[in-house]
């Protein structure tokens, strides 16, 4: 594994715990530093405190949907070099469209492959943050 300066910071908003063993279980052997949120109560806030590189966010989440996390870190400045992979069971066309048209930098179907998972985060996280485009809300309230 190559040495980093420093981990990358992750954020995972996952309520199934399965789920989230197997993304602590891949994530701590990519040796990446990692919180988790079993709820979307909170998450916002958390993004906007710690700004980690990446956050794991499920669409479907207990109080507040994924949807609506990266459409309000994505409607806040200071967060806009944060990155969002969406994670969901509807691995639909139309979803993925509507994460994307949200700002989330990645689409990904459960159940996925961890090799899958690992490449996506690997992809995301090796575009400099300086060069993250800013957002677009256009055709948000059409997804």
């Amino acid at each position: 594994m190559e040495e980093t300066a420093r981990k990358a910071e992750i954020l995972v908003v996952e309520d199934e715990d399965n789920i989230a063993i197997a993304l602590n279980y891949l994530l701590t052997r990519e040796g990446y530093a990692q919180t988790r949120l079993a709820t979307g109560a909170g998450a916002v806030e958390m993004i906007r405190e710690r700004k980690p590189d990446l956050v794991l966010l499920d669409v479907m989440l207990p109080e507040v949907s994924g949807y609506e996390i990266c459409q309000s870190v994505r409607a806040d400045p200071d967060c806009g070099l944060v990155r969002i992979l969406m994670m969901t069971a509807r691995g639909s066309a139309m979803e993925r469209r509507k994460g994307l048209a949200m700002g989330a930098d990645g689409f990904i179907s459960k159940p996925f492959e961890l090799k899958e998972l690992r490449e996506e985060v690997r992809k995301i996280l090796s575009v400099p943050r300086s060069e993250v485009p800013s957002p677009s809300t256009e055709g948000i309230a059409d997804a």
